[in-house]
């Protein structure tokens, strides 16, 4: 939101530091997320921005939220900067290449692929992280859970974690979850054919207040790359059109479902 005021006026981070003096880091860690905001940050950012009534009181209570640990913090987990764009999204949208996406994982799935993923980790942090994953499926379940749109490549349902009844129960798992209220699963099978440029895991996050940019969560490669965060400025554009073209190449919901059925039938076999 800070970010975005910032935006609409034109300003620089080193602008927005040189009339609050304020030094452009503080400035960046504000916009980041990586500290907290004071009550008196908070007067002179409103100021600044011309923000009043219903709209400062909405920035002082997000301030003071911010300043109590969320469930995933006192987890410690890795990707805690995803988890909480996650539970703040009103739609997200996952490609799942290589896996079933992490919100739609059962515990024995999501123990195996944190397994192969991360060899060396220790049972406990097995444990842990197994455990964050499933605790972050509460949000499709909640009273007011963001619309969940998922694309999977047929080559995720065949691609066995574990063992086949792991297998078979993830993939029932899946058209249980196809049926939630604001999930939608679309399977995208081998023959739809070449997939776009962009061929590795990303989600899409969007979110409802509008001065809060949409943001795509790039996966990195173990051990090699980080993972990113990139806004419009960064190329979210680019991972749009790749997932709606993706979304258009998918089988419908319905046939998605009958695919999973199909699969999962075969492998009680």
């Amino acid at each position: 939101m800070l970010r975005g005021l910032r935006t609409e006026r034109g300003w620089t981070v080193e602008q927005v530091a040189e009339l609050l003096h304020f030094s452009p880091s503080k400035v960046s860690r504000l916009e980041n997320g990586l500290r907290g905001v004071s009550g008196r940050d908070i007067r002179d950012l409103c100021d600044l921005y011309d923000v009043h009534d219903e709209r400062r009181q909405q920035f002082i209570d997000l301030a003071a939220e911010g300043k109590r640990p969320a469930w995933w913090q006192t987890r410690n987990l890795p990707y805690s900067t995803y988890v909480g764009l996650e539970t703040a999204a009103a739609s997200i949208s996952d490609f799942g290449v290589g896996v079933v996406p992490g919100l739609l994982q059962t515990t024995d799935y999501a123990q195996a692929v944190v397994k192969a993923v991360y060899p060396r980790l220790s049972a406990d942090e097995i444990e842990r992280r197994v455990a964050g994953r499933i605790e972050r499926q509460r949000l499709l379940t909640s009273d007011d859970p963001p619309r969940f749109d998922a694309v999977i490549d047929e080559a995720v349902l065949h691609r066995v974690a574990g063992d086949q009844q792991i297998m078979r129960a993830q993939l029932r798992h899946l058209l249980v979850a196809s049926r939630l209220p604001k999930v939608t699963i679309r399977v995208l099978p081998f023959q739809a054919g070449i997939l776009p440029v962009i061929t590795h895991k990303f989600i899409i996050l969007s979110f409802r207040e509008p001065t809060i940019e949409s943001v795509v969560f790039v996966e990195g490669v173990v051990g090699l790359t980080a993972d990113l965060y990139l806004g419009p400025r960064e190329g979210l554009a680019v991972y749009q059109q790749a997932f709606e073209a993706m979304w258009s190449m998918a089988a419908s919901p319905e046939q998605s479902r009958t695919m999973i059925a199909e699969i999962a039938t075969a492998a009680a076999d």
